[in-house]
Formats: C-alpha cells, sequence, structure tokens
C-alpha cells in the first residue's frame, strides 16, 4: 500500500491481506531485470502489448472454447479466424475472444491455459460470463468510499485483515490517491457499478534497498468470491507491476485461510515463512504467513522502478481492457 497522510496513518492505512485472501508480504526473490525504453522496462514494446502474456479462451461457432496464450490475444484471434491459429478453430467460426486474463510472464501464462483446458464446462461458462460482465478500472478519489466500506467489512467480521478499527473518510481517499501514485490500484466492477474487489500494492520496506520488492493487497466483496475475480484482479496487478520494473511481490496471508493460500499459491507464490499465533482478533488467536513470488531475476544492477503513471498508456489499457 501506499503511504496515506504521513508515516503513521500510512501504517495504519496498510490493510496488507485478501478478501478471499488474508494478509499478505514475504522476503524477497527477484526475476527479470529491466532496462529502460520509452518509460518501459527492456523487453516490452511500447506499442500494441507491451505487457507480459495472457492467457484467453475463443469460443467457436459450435459453442466449445478453445484454450490459449498470447501477449496479444486480439491479434491471436486474427490469426484463429484466418485459419493461422491452433488446428482446432480452424473451421469452426465465427470466432469470438470470451475471455481473458493478464500473467505477469510466459510461464505463468501456460500454466493458467493448462488449468483453464482442466476447467469443467460450466467453471469454464461461469468465467466468460463474468469477463463480458464484470470490468477492471484504475480507482480514483471518488472510488475510496466503495473500497473503504468493502474493507470494513473485514475490518469488523474477519481475521483476514489484523486492523480493528476504518480510518476516516478522509484520510482513507488520500490513502487511494496516494497508492496510486506510485503502484496499480485495480478495480472489478460490474455493469452497475457495484465494487466486487480491489488489489493494489505498496513498497514492502522502507530502505532503499528495497525499491524494487512490494507488498500486495487483495480483497473481494465478502459475497462476490468465486468465479475468477481473485484470479483476474491478482494476474492484471502482477502483470502490471512486472511491467514497471518490480522484481519481488510478497503478502501476508492469515492463517487459516485456505482460499487466500490457494489463491496466491494459484498465482505462483510459495510460502516462505509463518509466524504463529501472532494476532489476536474476534476472541482468537491467528498465525501470520508470509508469500513470495518473484517477478524479476536478479541479474545485475536493476533499473529504477517506474512510477505507475508513466508506464506506456496503451499498455495499461489492454491490460485493463482484457485483463
Amino acid at each position: 500500500m501506499g503511504r496515506a497522510a504521513g508515516r503513521k496513518a500510512g501504517r495504519a492505512l496498510r490493510h496488507r491481506g485478501a478478501a478471499v485472501l488474508p494478509r499478505q508480504p514475504v522476503p524477497h526473490h527477484r526475476r527479470n531485470q529491466a532496462g529502460r525504453a520509452g518509460g518501459l522496462p527492456r523487453g516490452h514494446c511500447s506499442g500494441g502489448i507491451g505487457v507480459s502474456q495472457f492467457a484467453y479462451l475463443v469460443r467457436c461457432g459450435d459453442g466449445s472454447l478453445y484454450a490459449g496464450y498470447s501477449p496479444d490475444p486480439l491479434a491471436r484471434l486474427a490469426a484463429h479466424r484466418a485459419g493461422k491459429g491452433a488446428r482446432y478453430t480452424r473451421g469452426r467460426g465465427p470466432l469470438t475472444l470470451a475471455f481473458a486474463q493478464a500473467m505477469p510472464s510466459r510461464g505463468m501464462a501456460l500454466r493458467r491455459e493448462a488449468a483453464l483446458k482442466k476447467l469443467p464446462r460450466a467453471q469454464k461458462l461461469a468465467l466468460c460470463e463474468g469477463w463480458k460482465n464484470e470490468r477492471l478500472s484504475l480507482a480514483r478519489a471518488e472510488d475510496a468510499p466503495a473500497i473503504r466500506q468493502l474493507y470494513g467489512w473485514y475490518v469488523e467480521h474477519s481475521a483476514a485483515t489484523f486492523a480493528t478499527s476504518l480510518p476516516g473518510g478522509e484520510e482513507y481517499a488520500r490513502w487511494v490517491t496516494e497508492s496510486a501514485a506510485a503502484y496499480p490500484f485495480l478495480l472489478l466492477k460490474d455493469r452497475t457499478g457495484r465494487l466486487l474487489g480491489f488489489a493494489c500494492a505498496h513498497r514492502w520496506k522502507e530502505r532503499e534497498a528495497y525499491a524494487w520488492d512490494v507488498e500486495t493487497t487483495i480483497y473481494l466483496a465478502h459475497d462476490a468470491a468465486g468465479a475468477g475475480r481473485g484470479r483476474r484482479l491478482y494476474g492484471a496487478l502482477l502483470a502490471l507491476l512486472e511491467l514497471q520494473g518490480v522484481h519481488n511481490a510478497y503478502a501476508l496471508v492469515t492463517i487459516p485461510n485456505p482460499a487466500s493460500e490457494g489463491l496466491h499459491r494459484a498465482m505462483g507464490f510459495a510460502m516462505q515463512g509463518v509466524q504463529p499465533d501472532t494476532g489476536y482478533k474476534n476472541g482468537s488467536w491467528y498465525g501470520l504467513g508470509t508469500w513470495g513470488l518473484v517477478l524479476r531475476p536478479a541479474d545485475g544492477a536493476p533499473a529504477p522502478v517506474v512510477p505507475f503513471p508513466q508506464l506506456d498508456d496503451a499498455a495499461v489499457r489492454q491490460v485493463l481492457a482484457l485483463g
């Protein structure tokens, strides 16, 4: 999260956790190194896609769903339509893009593709329905009340966050604005504008040497868990963080929280440590697991992390539109 209204307020506002997934951080790790080219990490194009990879589903004319991966699902869809894509889709038109999910690396996109292929048809259709009717967007100051309300449910009813009181509205709005100035602050809303979840990041630690590490936070509305929403939010967040040049993502997850642990495991995180019985809330003691994900390898001196507002607009728009 960011530092809202000074260090003291900033610490108070660090949610650290997840809706269906509780608290989150983790030790250190590294992955792809980055340079800068036109505001983008080296190795990324500044046009078209500009981000890592996508796993996707194409709906065929016979109603079947084909799973694949690509750095540009729309270009890949055009190839399928032209008969130059997968053998399976040839002669099965008309073809439409039914689902896409941003991932921070080719390896993770391939794993997500494999997982999509194994899903029962009913679950694939549920993902497609959500992708059609729910949209990712960037948080703005005016979204703060809805974000605060969603998070407030966990403060009052859950140990997913160890917070026991909710910051005031103005303080919370400052935190949203300041967080979004450094890293992505993503929202998932349905077609009516209802907030279904949010995901964001902040500096893992204050010391200068930690400048390439972030702690992630993700929460879903307590009645909106499932349907792939956590993966969708997390995948887009991690893809954009990797594009910024972030090397390591850490997450603190309350123990027990099987749903959150499952999500982090599915997104490529690994548990790196446990603090047993470290927090007391709502009449019970809870442990805390530290999870980590390498986004870029530790390979020589890293380039500075690109502030989120300076990322290529086309790349960000594509993650939001397709992720």
